[in-house]
């Protein structure tokens, strides 16, 4: 028979010095995942994670607020785009792996800062520690003598210093009074360490104000154009985003009319000229159907705060006024038709949705140019300045159906032409639709006319509900101070010994620790020596300044006080 390896002996029988790892097990393990996450490192890389999650949120367009953004960004990147639709990039901030840092992070901070308060509480409710036998080797030291006949005995003169540590705010504990060697242990700089939790603390109330706000808040947008009104109701809203616990009894019903929106232009500078520089749009307001009106302006980064939610001016442009007659002769369409500004010039694209034409349903495409102007070298008109000195409609006109009988919801600021007859056109031989105010343009093949009417400007509204806005504000305040207190306090120890010499003077020896870095406690050292001598009637003059600069064995020859320091 073969025989056994070493090896294969030891390990079917272990010795006796041979260590045993315990298994973790499923309880252990789970332990361990918590002190993981709970930890200050986790907490801080997962706020930092928190920030880089939503960077997507401003490189790309988010849903809630520009659903037609998105649905332009997927048609123009058809490769690229699903697949950033499917990692939900333009609904980072509702995305589940959004929402799993945001709840890891909230969790890691609970799990950081409750423990930190419980011992910390009990840090402040227990005495100083015990006196160092040598406090000598402390960062600042320093020792009095008192003569013999001063009156003053060790535990006087521990006394004494118990007061003179009280009055600059420490917290005070005497000990072994009567034994001929007490002493005074002190603390103080506890609010550092309460401004730390106090910051930690706020961050966790800025999230759950911030999730509070999500969740029962609501945001919607609205497009008005001067002279209409806005009511606060579902159906008021051209989009319109709730909070997972949103009830629509919570809608406030305010109605806002946009009277005018005035926009103010640089005509002085040369290298700004035409660019805006002041938006005002003036609105009546009530706060429900059988209040009074009111004026107020709203303009931007100045909302106007209306039945617990805040109006903001976000967008604006102009609303040609058009009428749109069809081949019976009816007027088909008439009012204002909102466009979208593309530069600075505020060149707008503008869609004509005319469902209800008859014989058949008709569509434009264009732009708007408030002040047109005209290349001769390719008879294409373009947009010149922002105010309208020169307004003009250039349009495409087209028949057929528009898809909007099959009840499938479609943009109003696109028209899909691919199923439609074009009409006219810059290249075809009826020559496009080029329109000034108050001209009419009559569409070929008997399907009806066009005129431009006048111009009125829009307000693109964003109306947000956010119940937790107050609270961010409270908590982001408390974790500014917080943080203050932190970085500008500090946590020091002092302790005082003192003792009868054999001759009858009085020994008194200081030291001072600071947790962690404090380039402050020399001078706290200098004034607490100078505090002491003011209590036993040491001269103004006296050689001591600074417990680490001052040399030993210095003398007072006018009242008999030795005091010595700790060299550098």
């Amino acid at each position: 028979m073969r025989e056994k390896s070493v090896q294969e002996v030891q390990t079917k029988n272990p010795s006796k010095d041979d260590v045993e790892l315990p298994r973790l097990g499923f309880v252990g393990m789970l332990r361990w995942a918590w002190r993981q996450l709970t930890s200050m490192r986790t907490a801080l890389f997962l706020l930092l994670l928190l920030a880089v999650a939503a960077v997507p949120g401003s490189l790309f367009p988010q849903r809630p607020s520009n659903p037609s953004n998105v649905t332009q960004y997927l048609t123009d990147h058809p490769t690229s785009g699903p697949i950033l639709d499917w990692f939900r990039l333009f609904d980072v901030y509702s995305s589940p792996w959004f929402a799993a840092i945001y709840l890891l992070l909230f969790t890691s901070l609970v799990g950081c800062v409750l423990p930190r308060a419980k011992i910390h509480f009990k840090a402040m409710r227990s005495a100083p520690p015990r006196t160092p036998k040598r406090l000598s080797r402390l960062a600042e030291y320093g020792t009095v003598e008192i003569p013999a006949g001063s009156g003053v005995d060790a535990d006087q003169a521990i006394k004494d210093a118990a007061a003179v540590l009280k009055s600059r705010r420490y917290r005070v504990d005497v000990r072994d009074l009567g034994t001929g060697r007490p002493s005074v242990g002190a603390e103080i700089g506890f609010l550092k360490e309460v401004g730390n939790l106090v910051f930690h603390v706020s961050v966790l109330g800025v999230l759950a104000a911030v999730a509070y706000s999500g969740l029962a808040g609501y945001s919607g947008q609205r497009v008005v154009v001067e002279g209409e009104t806005f009511v606060n109701t579902l159906v008021g809203y051209d989009t319109f985003t709730p909070g997972a616990y949103f009830n629509s009894d919570r809608l406030s019903p305010y109605s806002v009319e946009l009277d005018k929106l005035a926009v103010k232009y640089d005509r002085e500078s040369p290298g700004h000229y035409g660019q805006p520089i002041d938006f005002t749009a003036s609105l009546t307001t009530k706060d429900g159907p059988d209040a009074a009106a009111k004026q107020q302006v709203l303009k931007v980064n100045d909302p106007v705060a209306m039945g617990g939610t805040n109006i903001y001016l976000v967008g604006n442009g102009y609303a040609p006024v058009v009428t749109v007659k069809d081949g019976t002769g009816k007027v088909a369409f008439q009012g204002p038709v909102v466009t979208i500004p593309t530069d600075g010039a505020y060149t707008s694209l503008m869609v004509i949705k005319v469902p209800d034409a008859k014989p058949r349903q008709l569509g434009f495409v264009g732009f708007f140019l408030p002040t047109a102007l005209m290349d001769t070298s390719t008879g294409v008109a373009y947009g010149s300045d922002p105010d309208p000195f020169n307004p003009q409609l250039n349009l495409n006109a087209y028949t057929g159906d528009l898809g909007l009988d099959n009840g499938i919801p479609r943009n109003v600021y696109t028209l899909d032409t691919s199923k439609l007859k074009q009409i006219n056109g810059r290249d075809m031989k009826s020559g496009g639709i080029v329109l000034a105010p108050g001209k009419s343009y009559t569409l070929p093949d008997g399907n009806g006319s066009i005129s431009f009417d006048g111009i009125k400007r829009f307000a693109a509204l964003d109306i947000r509900h956010d119940p937790g806005q107050v609270y961010v504000l409270v908590f982001a305040v408390l974790a500014l101070g917080g943080l203050m207190a932190s970085l500008f306090l500090n946590r020091r120890r002092v302790w005082i010994r003192t003792g009868n010499h054999p001759d009858g003077r009085t020994m008194v020896e200081f030291g001072l620790l600071a947790r962690g870095e404090d380039h402050r406690l020399a001078g706290e050292s200098a004034a607490i020596n100078k505090a002491l001598h003011a209590k036993w009637v040491v001269p103004a003059d006296s050689p001591v300044e600074d417990g680490n600069r001052t040399p030993p064995n210095q003398t007072d020859t006018g009242t008999g006080v030795t005091v010595s320091s700790k060299d550098q």
